[in-house]
């Protein structure tokens, strides 16, 4: 792994290229193909996508197939270096962190129903492209599991699943804290937990590897290893410098999500805050380790701490654990914040302590300010960002609502597509925010 990848901070390294793939559980199960070509010379397009992961593999997907409209993929490492082949691999109806009765609170009831439509359709988009494409991503069974980490959390999934099915029309099932542990898992910390039907979990570098050969199978084409160093604005045209060629478009779409630079173009420049997730895996467990952490199902599964952890059982019976990394880049490999997840894991499944960890790794997601990802394009220039970790489900929606967008037709009424990326007001003290968000976070998730 080389030191320029450990140490990566997109709030404080100009550009994330030349670095390395993350050495991922994920990477050791698939090599990554060979590279495409890097663009040299001057490129003309109607639209130029600048990111390689889910989101920008599927907008070039969705504006060529469906729109027929000319694009370009511009990745500034390899497809399979971003947080698309470094997350945990869940594919969920993520909301950003609002809750849906926060969303009908903040908006109205219509609101919050149609954004509940467009994540329950990410998840139904990612499980149809799978199928139909026969992309062999290792989709595991069906369900996700919400469990509640103390009393109060437990009475706010309780009202929460009633809102769902009396106001979204899905059946929210709930498990008592003794059916979980006979027939789910033995979860040392569980007060019970909330299941919805449709959540699941990948492979997510096959998945994207899955979505590289759709956007290839368009004749679109992908060039690796192609950073944009500059992005100048000239008479409603797009001049992307790269480090050996330019593209000039009449459109730019930029979906680096937590990666992209930190001063790139004035709609997106101090408008996420990175935070960095690590997870683990473990060696597979024995049938005796099974049998003692009662861990029976492959269903994906999060908590209900503010800092979630979030954990699924593989197919090779290893746990993938993961939770809130380091606050700062330099400090993404220092052993205490893997020792903090583990002992994490403990706590739920102590009957694990002699197992080993085979791999670690970190990666950067995006929040947004208010919480929700944006999905928006206005003048020639989109973007999709602050998907808040729930973006393996939801790129997949927000590409095709983008294609849309770009190709002038009409997408759904909703703030994630008609409202601009709000700016963080004091954007060098995101940090010492963030800081204190997290120590705040702990002590309420400690003393409920």
């Amino acid at each position: 792994m080389s030191m320029h990848h450990v140490n990566f901070d997109p709030l404080v390294q100009s550009f994330p290229s030349h670095l390395g793939a993350p050495d991922s559980y994920w990477a050791s199960r698939q090599a990554l193909p060979a590279l495409c070509s890097s663009l040299s010379g001057t490129l003309q397009t109607e639209v130029a996508i600048i990111g390689g992961g889910y989101s920008g593999l599927l907008t070039a997907y969705y504006l060529a197939n469906q729109f027929n409209i000319d694009c370009c993929v511009l990745e500034a490492n390899q497809v399979g270096f971003g947080a698309s082949a470094r997350n945990a691999g869940f594919v969920l109806k993520g909301s950003g962190r609002l809750g849906y009765q926060q969303m009908a609170k903040r908006w109205d009831l219509d609101t919050a129903k149609g954004i509940y439509r467009e994540f329950s359709d990410a998840v139904s988009r990612v499980d149809g492209l799978i199928q139909d494409n026969h992309i062999d991503c290792e989709p595991q069974q069906k369900g996700y599991l919400k469990i509640a980490h103390n009393e109060k959390a437990m009475a706010q999934l309780t009202s929460a699943a009633g809102f769902i099915r009396d106001h979204l029309g899905e059946d929210a099932a709930f498990i008592s804290r003794e059916q979980l542990s006979t027939e789910l898992m033995d979860h040392q910390q569980a007060y019970g937990a909330l299941r919805l039907k449709d959540g699941f979990g990948v492979n997510p570098l096959k998945l994207l590897l899955g979505y590289k050969k759709l956007v290839q199978n368009q004749h679109v084409p992908i060039y690796e290893k192609t950073c944009v160093t500059q992005w100048i604005e000239e008479f409603g045209k797009h001049r992307l410098v790269t480090e050996a060629g330019e593209v000039l478009a009449k459109k730019v779409v930029t979906l680096g999500n937590a990666y992209t630079p930190k001063r790139f173009n004035e709609r997106v420049d101090n408008h996420f805050l990175p935070i960095l997730s690590q997870i683990f895996v473990t060696e597979p467990l024995t049938q005796e380790q099974l049998a003692l952490s009662g861990l029976k199902t492959n269903q994906v599964t999060m908590d209900t701490r503010i800092l979630k952890y979030y954990y699924r059982l593989l197919p090779d019976n290893r746990l993938l654990f993961g939770g809130r990394g380091a606050i700062y880049g330099k400090d993404a490999h220092k052993p205490q914040y893997l020792q903090r997840l583990h002992l994490a894991m403990l706590q739920c499944f102590p009957s694990l302590s002699s197992i080993n960890i085979a791999y670690n790794w970190t990666g950067w997601i995006a929040a947004a300010m208010d919480d929700m990802p944006h999905v928006y394009a206005s003048n020639g220039v989109g973007y999709s960002l602050g998907y808040c970790g729930a973006g393996v489900s939801f790129s997949a929606q927000a590409a095709f609502r983008l294609a849309q967008q770009i190709a002038g037709e009409s997408v759904p009424d909703l703030p994630l597509y008609t409202q601009a990326l709000p700016a963080f007001p004091f954007p060098r003290a995101r940090r010492a925010g963030q800081w204190a968000y997290y120590h705040y976070a702990w002590l309420k998730d400690k003393c409920g």
